[in-house]
């Protein structure tokens, strides 16, 4: 589990209208539920999306889609439930996804030392995905098969089955891309001229702090901007460029920044400058990380650096990236 530091972080960060959300842990964003509401009143049929706790096994997989298809829950698609929140851009990419694939309602599968939890609720593809307080099922259990019978129980009970066309294996495959124009290997060289807006989390203390970190280490042009600003905006302001992040786990980053996933690594090589001084750091691969990049407004371009210099406090990854492309651009 991430740290109270790394939670509030990312609680202040993404606040705001600039997507309509907050990034916070998954089991934040659904406690935010009402989890006494029924099950949606559709959820029989219509479409359906699932996200599960990326330890679940492919024979507790197929377990929970047997379910589904039993008890009549067309869900059409699986995805990692840590994909879905690790930044603003992949939840937008979400939420462009389930739209297109007309989904209706979202299953939420977690896992945790003590129990199983599903939650069900309606996706009304609006730009924050999950409000607060936003009617949702809800059951927990130690064992999965009970809490998959507690499901089949409440729906056959409230709900006429009309989805008749289920699949018998979960469909877990799908690919989300949350960079809407080119992805680039390299650092954008127009920052020697263009300003980056760099935009505040409306923490004063971390603002301080990261407005410090840019003072002290980026030499080219950048704008402090104020909380949740949308980019149209920033772009009439005359800000051409924009900072972003992921956080998530560092082989679920790499997958969703279009990095080569073919092979399948335990660690993850990370460059760091812990001293100022370029150093190489092994990130266990299931190890929750930050990774900054650079984004051109207009274009949608993404720029994230020659190397993966991801690492473990938003403070260092962030310095990993400045200090990484002043060596590349070879400027003090």
């Amino acid at each position: 589990m991430p740290n109270l530091s790394l939670i509030y972080f990312l609680l202040i960060f993404y606040s705001g209208p600039l997507i309509g959300q907050r990034i916070t842990t998954d089991e934040e964003r659904i406690e935010e539920l009402n989890l006494e509401g029924p099950l949606p009143e559709k959820l029989l049929r219509t479409r359906t999306a699932c996200f599960y706790h990326y330890t679940l096994t492919p024979k507790e997989l197929q377990e929970v889609q047997l379910t589904f298809q039993r008890t009549g829950i067309d869900a059409i698609i699986h995805f990692e439930l840590d994909k879905l929140f690790a930044s603003k851009d992949v939840t937008k990419a979400f939420i462009d996804y389930l739209a297109k694939r007309e989904i209706s309602n979202l299953v939420f599968i977690e896992k945790s030392d003590e129990d199983y939890r599903i939650t069900i609720t309606t996706f009304s593809a609006q730009e924050n995905i999950l409000s607060p307080r936003q009617p949702a099922w809800s059951t927990s259990n130690r064992l999965l098969t009970e809490a998959l019978k507690t499901l089949n129980r409440a729906a056959a009970n409230s709900q006429k089955k009309q989805n008749l066309l289920i699949n018998d294996m979960p469909e877990t495959d799908a690919t989300i891309d949350p960079i809407v124009g080119k992805r680039n290997e390299f650092y954008a060289t127009d920052l020697t001229v263009d300003p980056l807006a760099v935009p505040k989390t409306g923490d004063e203390a971390i603002d301080k702090e990261l407005e410090e970190i840019f003072k002290n280490n980026y030499p080219l042009k950048f704008k402090m901007t104020e909380p949740g600003v949308p980019e149209k905006e920033l772009r009439r302001q005359g800000q051409l460029y924009v900072m972003g992040f992921i956080y998530t786990r560092g082989s679920v980053a790499k997958e969703l920044l279009g990095y080569d996933m073919s092979k399948s690594e335990s660690a993850l090589l990370s460059v760091t400058y812990p001293e100022g001084q370029q150093q190489l750091k092994n990130l266990p691969s299931n190890t929750t990380i930050f990774k900054f990049y650079f984004k051109h407004i207009d274009s949608g371009n993404v720029f994230l650096g020659t190397k993966w210099d991801a690492d473990t406090t938003w403070q260092q990854a962030l310095l990993n990236h400045i200090r990484g492309m002043k060596n590349e651009l070879r400027i003090n």
